[in-house]
């Protein structure tokens, strides 16, 4: 039990694919901390974990894209959060093309950025990632989609410890 679970146990927050592409490897993951963090300039932050293999890779990148699930990309969410790039190529499992300075844009995610990293942040057993975009998708006509949301996943088995 943490000291936080009183607060974000009432939260449900959207769900992000984050990926990388650095030396020639390419990694994404599931994530649920990311946030806008700076209306002027635009800034948004990424957290990955350390024991990700994204991290290892998102370290030597000059760029990370910032997919938003919608609620019926759960297929999307259990690709990059059920498995591990260690050990399997996500990127042959699912449509996608390079994108801004060759980082991996998810063609079946229909709201994504590319941010250049401008620094990263310790936090603990995650590492921040501060980014500005320099990339984004067209914007969409109609009311914003319905995202996907930690609820919705809460069940997924990781593919790799938190």
């Amino acid at each position: 039990m943490s000291a936080l679970d009183p607060f974000t146990d009432g939260l449900d927050v959207p769900m992000y694919v984050v990926t990388a592409e650095s030396g020639g490897a390419r990694a994404g993951c599931l994530v649920g901390f990311a946030s806008q963090c700076s209306i002027d300039p635009p800034r948004f932050f990424v957290w990955l974990s350390t024991a990700n293999h994204t991290y290892r890779v998102a370290r030597g990148a000059a760029y990370l894209t910032v997919h938003a699930l919608e609620r019926d990309q759960r297929d999307l969410a259990e690709l990059f959060g059920g498995r591990t790039g260690d050990r399997t190529d996500k990127f042959a499992l699912t449509g996608w093309r390079p994108g801004y300075a060759g980082s991996p844009v998810l063609t079946p995610a229909r709201t994504w950025f590319t941010g250049r990293v401008e620094r990263s942040v310790e936090g603990g057993d995650h590492v921040g990632f501060l980014l500005t975009p320099v990339e984004t998708c067209p914007r969409r006509a109609g009311p914003p989609p319905e995202m996907l949301r930690l609820s919705d996943v809460r069940d997924l088995e990781p593919g790799h410890p938190a």
